[in-house]
């Protein structure tokens, strides 16, 4: 939920004490990426957030407190790249695109595309902004990395930016963080492989499942881990714990280990036989008679 001015204050407070009074940096450990929405909000500031997870880096662009621009490091976010992640375009349409673009920037490739009649500047609005916001609503599932934000930085003139409020992306933000948090308890452990469950009569045509659903259904093998999975139809950790969850609740699939995971090596002792046992007490009183 959004900060009240005491939570504000606290934040500040807290800078302060980090000897960081006019910088906005700092560790996810100490402030969560709700904090740092609402305090941009709140401060309607212009810039760019940087954040630095254990595998990725996002860059989070805002002007005036507002939603501008949102990427991943290592994910193409050219305006043909998200466009076709959308489906707006075939894979061959994709790939004439791309040829015909080179070095083309977002705002040209955009007007391009439009005057072609390939997509509609609203289409093209709209995709972008769930494109944003689906880039920050993955950093609040981030509890470990570092930020820091860059005042006055925004994206290179050849991007297209966009002004989306931030009080329902911090709402929504705040649901899927708790959904995470009992999904993961649900399934700890991605490196899982699924199989489906012997249940006679069963029949999947007859279920109604989504088309990311049927997605993840069609790759469901003992040698898949659920990560192979997430990574083979482009899911993030939290859409593939959500989509597998929906179907362990409808008995469809039970988690199994996967068939090239090593048996982990026991630690306990073999059980001692009925023969063993007696031989040892016997061994144990003859000592006991000695003494």
């Amino acid at each position: 939920m959004p900060l009240n001015v005491r939570d504000v204050l606290a934040f500040l407070t807290r800078l302060d004490r980090l000897s960081l009074p006019m910088a906005l940096k700092g560790n996810l450990r100490d402030f969560t990426i709700t904090q740092l929405l609402n305090l941009i909000n709140l401060a309607r500031k212009t810039g760019t957030l940087i954040v630095e997870g254990t595998n990725e880096t996002a860059w989070v662009s805002f002007r005036e407190g507002k939603l501008a621009f949102a990427e991943m490091a290592n994910e193409d976010s050219s305006l043909a790249a998200i466009l076709y992640k959308a489906n707006k375009f075939t894979a061959a349409q994709y790939q004439t695109i791309k040829a015909r673009a080179g070095q083309m920037g977002d705002k040209e490739l955009g007007l391009l595309l439009i005057n072609a009649g390939y997509i509609t500047r609203e289409e093209v609005l709209t995709t972008l902004q769930n494109h944003f916001i689906s880039v920050v609503n993955r950093l609040f599932t981030w509890v470990e990395g570092i930020f820091r934000f860059e005042n006055g930085v925004l994206p290179a003139d050849d991007k297209i930016i966009t002004r989306i409020d931030l009080e329902n992306i911090i709402i929504e933000g705040s649901r899927q963080l708790r959904e995470w948090e009992q999904l993961q308890d649900e399934i700890p452990n991605l490196d899982m492989a699924l199989k489906f469950t012997d249940r006679p009569g069963a029949n999947l045509h007859k279920v109604n499942l989504s088309v990311q659903e049927w997605k993840v259904v069609s790759y469901i093998n003992p040698k898949n881990s659920m990560r192979q999975i997430a990574r083979a139809t482009k899911m993030n950790d939290l859409e593939i714990r959500r989509i597998v969850y929906g179907l362990l609740q409808a008995g469809l699939v039970e988690i199994v280990r996967p068939a090239d995971m090593p048996k982990p090596i026991s630690t306990t002792l073999p059980a001692k036989t009925k023969d063993e046992q007696k031989s040892l007490i016997n061994r144990i009183i003859t000592r006991i008679r000695s003494l």
